[in-house]
Protein backbone atom coordinates (compact mmCIF):
# COMPACT_ATOMS: atom_id res chain seq x y z
CA UNK A 1 0.00 0.00 0.00
CA UNK A 2 1.35 3.08 -0.96
CA UNK A 3 0.90 6.65 1.59
CA UNK A 4 0.58 9.28 -0.58
CA UNK A 5 0.65 12.78 0.60
CA UNK A 6 -1.23 15.43 -0.08
CA UNK A 7 -2.01 19.43 1.35
CA UNK A 8 -3.86 22.45 0.15
CA UNK A 9 -5.42 25.82 1.62
CA UNK A 10 -8.97 26.21 1.85
CA UNK A 11 -10.42 28.63 0.28
CA UNK A 12 -12.06 31.80 1.59
CA UNK A 13 -14.38 34.33 0.04
CA UNK A 14 -12.90 37.87 0.19
CA UNK A 15 -14.75 39.72 2.64
CA UNK A 16 -14.48 43.10 1.17
CA UNK A 17 -14.27 44.02 -2.63
CA UNK A 18 -11.34 46.81 -2.73
CA UNK A 19 -8.90 45.66 -5.08
CA UNK A 20 -5.28 45.81 -4.22
CA UNK A 21 -1.97 45.19 -5.57
CA UNK A 22 0.92 42.78 -4.09
CA UNK A 23 0.28 42.34 -0.28
CA UNK A 24 4.07 41.24 0.73
CA UNK A 25 5.16 38.41 2.71
CA UNK A 26 5.98 39.70 6.29
CA UNK A 27 3.01 43.04 6.31
CA UNK A 28 1.03 43.59 8.85
CA UNK A 29 -2.74 44.08 8.33
CA UNK A 30 -4.88 45.87 10.04
CA UNK A 31 -8.33 45.47 10.94
CA UNK A 32 -11.29 48.15 10.64
CA UNK A 33 -10.86 48.98 14.63
CA UNK A 34 -7.13 50.56 14.17
CA UNK A 35 -5.81 46.90 15.63
CA UNK A 36 -3.30 44.57 13.66
CA UNK A 37 -5.30 41.17 12.38
CA UNK A 38 -2.45 39.42 11.60
CA UNK A 39 0.71 38.75 8.95
CA UNK A 40 0.70 37.94 5.67
CA UNK A 41 2.24 34.84 5.04
CA UNK A 42 2.82 34.20 1.29
CA UNK A 43 0.88 36.01 -1.85
CA UNK A 44 0.96 33.75 -5.07
CA UNK A 45 -1.43 36.81 -7.09
CA UNK A 46 -4.42 34.35 -6.38
CA UNK A 47 -4.40 33.94 -2.43
CA UNK A 48 -2.81 36.22 0.31
CA UNK A 49 -2.50 33.81 3.44
CA UNK A 50 -3.21 35.80 6.76
CA UNK A 51 -1.68 34.16 9.66
CA UNK A 52 -3.65 35.86 12.59
CA UNK A 53 -1.89 33.77 15.69
CA UNK A 54 -4.98 31.06 15.46
CA UNK A 55 -5.81 30.74 11.86
CA UNK A 56 -3.83 30.88 8.61
CA UNK A 57 -6.54 32.22 6.62
CA UNK A 58 -6.79 32.14 2.99
CA UNK A 59 -7.90 35.07 1.29
CA UNK A 60 -8.14 36.82 -2.10
CA UNK A 61 -5.52 39.66 -2.94
CA UNK A 62 -9.20 41.87 -3.77
CA UNK A 63 -10.29 41.64 0.20
CA UNK A 64 -7.72 43.59 1.28
CA UNK A 65 -7.29 47.74 1.15
CA UNK A 66 -4.61 49.88 1.27
CA UNK A 67 -4.54 53.02 4.11
CA UNK A 68 -1.98 55.55 4.42
CA UNK A 69 0.60 52.55 3.11
CA UNK A 70 -1.04 49.99 5.54
CA UNK A 71 -2.65 46.68 4.17
CA UNK A 72 -6.33 46.87 5.63
CA UNK A 73 -9.30 44.29 5.83
CA UNK A 74 -12.56 45.71 6.65
CA UNK A 75 -13.33 43.63 9.49
CA UNK A 76 -11.62 42.82 13.14
CA UNK A 77 -9.56 40.01 13.96
CA UNK A 78 -12.19 38.59 16.21
CA UNK A 79 -14.59 38.42 13.08
CA UNK A 80 -12.32 37.06 10.99
CA UNK A 81 -11.69 34.07 13.34
CA UNK A 82 -15.19 33.35 14.20
CA UNK A 83 -16.05 33.27 10.44
CA UNK A 84 -13.50 30.99 9.34
CA UNK A 85 -13.44 28.92 12.28
CA UNK A 86 -16.87 28.76 11.95
CA UNK A 87 -16.28 27.87 7.90
CA UNK A 88 -13.78 25.69 9.34
CA UNK A 89 -15.98 23.49 11.26
CA UNK A 90 -18.99 23.17 8.70
CA UNK A 91 -16.48 21.82 6.18
CA UNK A 92 -15.14 19.57 8.68
CA UNK A 93 -18.40 18.22 9.68
CA UNK A 94 -19.56 17.97 5.44
CA UNK A 95 -16.41 15.84 5.21
CA UNK A 96 -17.21 13.58 8.39
CA UNK A 97 -20.06 13.12 6.85
CA UNK A 98 -19.08 12.36 3.44
CA UNK A 99 -16.14 9.85 4.54
CA UNK A 100 -17.46 6.58 4.44
CA UNK A 101 -16.87 3.17 3.13
CA UNK A 102 -17.85 2.81 -0.26
CA UNK A 103 -18.18 6.33 -1.28
CA UNK A 104 -16.58 7.62 -4.15
CA UNK A 105 -13.92 9.89 -4.65
CA UNK A 106 -12.92 12.45 -7.55
CA UNK A 107 -10.23 14.14 -8.19
CA UNK A 108 -9.37 17.71 -7.91
CA UNK A 109 -9.68 18.00 -12.02
CA UNK A 110 -12.99 15.82 -11.52
CA UNK A 111 -11.20 12.65 -12.40
CA UNK A 112 -13.11 9.34 -10.66
CA UNK A 113 -10.07 7.82 -8.48
CA UNK A 114 -12.35 5.53 -6.65
CA UNK A 115 -14.58 4.08 -3.52
CA UNK A 116 -13.60 4.69 0.14
CA UNK A 117 -12.84 1.30 1.01
CA UNK A 118 -11.41 1.97 4.53
CA UNK A 119 -11.31 5.38 7.16
CA UNK A 120 -9.70 5.22 10.04
CA UNK A 121 -8.80 8.63 12.34
CA UNK A 122 -5.36 9.58 10.12
CA UNK A 123 -5.79 7.30 6.66
CA UNK A 124 -8.50 6.81 3.94
CA UNK A 125 -7.93 4.28 1.44
CA UNK A 126 -9.20 4.36 -1.99
CA UNK A 127 -8.82 1.76 -4.24
CA UNK A 128 -8.14 3.24 -7.53
CA UNK A 129 -7.89 0.74 -10.40
CA UNK A 130 -7.57 -2.25 -7.89
CA UNK A 131 -4.77 -0.39 -6.51
CA UNK A 132 -5.38 0.46 -2.47
CA UNK A 133 -3.89 3.76 -1.94
CA UNK A 134 -3.76 5.27 1.58
CA UNK A 135 -3.85 9.20 1.62
CA UNK A 136 -4.14 11.27 4.80
CA UNK A 137 -7.35 12.38 5.59
CA UNK A 138 -6.55 16.07 5.41
CA UNK A 139 -6.43 15.30 1.85
CA UNK A 140 -10.07 15.10 1.58
CA UNK A 141 -12.25 17.99 1.29
CA UNK A 142 -16.03 17.79 0.20
CA UNK A 143 -16.82 20.52 -2.46
CA UNK A 144 -19.75 22.72 -3.13
CA UNK A 145 -22.13 20.17 -4.63
CA UNK A 146 -21.15 17.73 -1.50
CA UNK A 147 -18.80 15.29 -3.79
CA UNK A 148 -16.21 13.73 -1.82
CA UNK A 149 -13.06 14.85 -3.41
CA UNK A 150 -8.66 14.26 -2.80
CA UNK A 151 -7.29 18.02 -3.11
CA UNK A 152 -5.06 16.78 -5.79
CA UNK A 153 -5.43 16.15 -9.44
CA UNK A 154 -5.06 13.08 -10.81
CA UNK A 155 -1.55 13.46 -12.62
CA UNK A 156 -0.27 14.14 -9.26
CA UNK A 157 -1.57 11.45 -7.37
CA UNK A 158 -0.04 9.21 -10.79
CA UNK A 159 3.37 10.58 -10.02
CA UNK A 160 3.47 9.62 -6.40
CA UNK A 161 1.93 6.26 -6.81
CA UNK A 162 4.85 5.90 -9.67
CA UNK A 163 7.45 7.16 -7.03
CA UNK A 164 7.97 10.22 -8.56
CA UNK A 165 5.89 12.56 -5.95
Amino acid sequence: MKIIAFTAAAALAALTAAPAAAQDAGATVMGNDGVAIGTVLANDGTTVVLDTGTWQVPLGPDAFAQNEGTWTLNTTKAELETAYSGMVAEQEAALASALTVGAEVVTADAQALGPVSEVNDTTVVVTHMDTPLALPREAFAVDGNGTLMVRADMAAIMAAMNGAG
